[in-house]
């Protein structure tokens, strides 16, 4: 996968709030970052609701409230690197954020990020009925800070993407 030119614009600011999304099929977990985009943290929970378009206009609700200039969403990536049937349908779902907000969306591997969240969780002492209620936004928040430690490490417009190197 690589930069859209609005994502170029958007990655070579490095400022700003960022709003990270772990989309699943049931809940939508949101995080999002310091103005600096040093610090992720969980935000909220949506469930999903009876369309994408629906679930889309809300995300572009929270993006609206949490001034945020750009948009990091989980890519689910197996464990080999390739794209499989989730991580295709959140491409999809992607595509058309990328349609339905006013501002660039860009994937970021999220391979063992509920895993971590769940750790995290478990750590902290959440009893597990207590879990199932925040992790997807813990995850939001886990993919999130991998983004902005990545973009830290990798200070240049351009930047490693998720996914299989693709040809220039």
């Amino acid at each position: 996968m690589t930069l859209e030119p609005d994502e170029q614009v958007a990655a070579s600011r490095p400022e700003g709030r960022v709003l990270g999304v772990d989309l699943g099929s049931r809940r939508i977990g949101l995080a999002v970052s310091d103005d600096q985009r040093r610090v992720a943290s969980a935000l909220v929970m949506l469930p999903r609701g009876g369309s994408r378009q629906g679930d889309h206009s809300r995300l572009a609700a929270v993006v609206l409230e949490t001034g945020a200039n750009l948009v990091v969403v989980g890519l689910p990536l197996s464990l080999s690197g390739g794209a499989g049937p989730a991580a295709r349908a959140v491409e999809a779902e992607v595509e058309e954020l990328r349609l339905a907000l006013s501002v660039p969306v860009e994937c970021c591997d999220e391979r063992f990020s509920t895993v971590i969240a769940r750790r995290a969780l478990v750590a902290g002492g959440r009893r597990p009925a207590a879990r199932t209620a925040v992790v997807d936004k813990m995850a939001a928040a886990a993919i999130l800070q991998t983004w902005l430690d990545r973009r830290r490490a990798w200070p240049g417009p351009k930047e490693p993407q998720a996914g299989p190197a693709s040809p220039q």
